[in-house]
């Protein structure tokens, strides 16, 4: 790959983030409306793309849970039209701020700005092909997208809409880019285009991340890695258990926010676990400690289970002594993403609340609700998993920092 490719990127998006900065949320929300318009009025061609890719990936050997992240339909695609409307409606938090007078007569006014190129690299997922262009144009911001070979025929005609619909509204097009080279070289490229990029945000599995960790030169936000866990307390309503349980694995196994592994207290496993093998309504492998395999029928589990996402129809499951045992071992496999107790006890809730170091710590609730969407952010960027500068699902905030305006009227210190 011709690095020099990547710089004009680069470049383009620099100049491009200079414009973009100063045009209003009414141009901004003008170019989201008109992706949303452009997105169904080209579904054919869209799924037409996509459907390329979905057989390149099949043909790959691509497992069925991540064939389904990269399809996209219509039904898909008026979600993602629905979503920039409802980005449209949020406030746009570039301008706003803080204002204080010290007692010398400064004013000094804090605001938000936008971070300026924002670069993203991802796998086979075109939806965030979309929410992430989306959410660099509403906080004014330019973006520099690089996802991977499975999705480049279905990207290439998204990104193309979303840089004609930026024209038709009097923005740069060179906002939103698109790396067309998905070889290694090009995503080292981009981790080390400094001077250009404000900001990089790795989206995908454990060793995307790890890679770009690693090896960027430029701000990185370590993003998505979920190894999430359930853990039923022993006094769990049962019914809850299961149905939360259930949803929280099943619903949507590819994705970072799913469960990988399930906690019991021993004093409830013996009602638990039959009760939700029971349950299921998808095949599923289960792989369990000697005390889980007991009470059914499962596959046995070592200790690289405790550690894997699986991304998949497969449940790591552990019997634990005490709700103690169960923190103990969230905090050593934890990949601090999401993690979920079920319980009856206030007590438990709120030692788990308070000890679960994590982006999204949740209460009788499915962890599968760490989605900017769910949270009312209209998209994510990623789920961020770091402490700076933002964590858990990074939505227009996440997008901005801050900058000091002061004025005097002749003040010296």
């Amino acid at each position: 790959m011709d690095n020099e490719y990547i710089v004009s990127l680069g470049r383009a998006a620099k100049n491009a983030s200079a414009e973009i900065s100063r045009a209003s949320t009414a141009q901004k929300n003008a170019a989201l409306d008109a992706i949303a318009r452009l997105l169904v009025e080209h579904s054919d061609e869209i799924t037409a793309a996509n459907k390329l890719d979905l057989e390149y990936a099949a043909a790959k050997g691509i497992p069925a849970p991540m064939l389904d992240r990269l399809k996209l339909d219509d039904k898909r695609i008026a979600g993602i039209a629905d979503s920039l409307h409802e980005l449209i409606k949020l406030a746009d938090p570039v301008g706003s701020g803080s204002r204080t007078t010290r007692p010398n007569g400064l004013v000094i006014e804090n605001i938000r700005v936008p971070l300026g190129v924002v670069a993203i690299i991802y796998e086979a997922r075109p939806n965030v092909t979309v929410d992430a262009a989306a959410l660099c144009i509403k906080t004014g911001n330019a973006c520099i997208l690089r996802g991977g070979s499975e999705a480049i025929n279905t990207n290439r005609v998204l990104t193309q809409l979303m840089r004609d619909a930026l024209c038709e509204v009097g923005l740069p097009a060179d906002s939103v880019a698109l790396v067309n080279d998905t070889s290694r070289e090009s995503a080292t490229a981009l981790m080390k285009l400094r001077g250009y990029i404000d900001l990089l945000v790795p989206r995908g599995g454990a060793g995307l991340i790890r890679s770009v960790v690693e090896n960027a030169e430029v701000p990185v936000i370590e993003t998505g890695a979920g190894n999430c866990h359930v853990y039923i307390d022993e006094s769990a309503d049962l019914d809850m258990a299961v149905k939360v349980t259930l949803n929280a694995k099943l619903s949507r196994p590819s994705v970072c926010n799913a469960a990988e592994t399930l906690l019991v207290h021993k004093n409830i496993a013996a009602q638990f676990l039959p009760a939700f093998k029971s349950a299921l309504t998808h095949e599923l492998v289960i792989r369990g400690c000697e005390r889980t395999r007991a009470l059914i029928d499962c596959e046995a589990a070592d200790e690289s289970d405790w550690a894997t996402e699986y991304d998949d129809y497969i449940l790591a499951v552990r019997v634990v002594d005490s709700l103690d045992e169960a923190i103990a071992h969230i905090s050593r496999y934890s990949t601090k993403h999401s993690e979920a107790i079920i319980t009856r006890s206030m007590e438990s809730a709120d030692r788990f609340r308070s000890e679960i170091d994590a982006a999204a710590v949740y209460v009788n609730a499915s962890t599968r609700f760490t989605d900017g969407g769910e949270f009312g952010f209209g998209a994510e960027l990623g789920i961020s998993t770091q402490k700076l500068h933002t964590r858990g699902p990074m939505g227009l905030d996440a997008l901005t920092t801050n900058k000091y305006l002061v004025t005097g009227n002749g003040q010296i210190r």
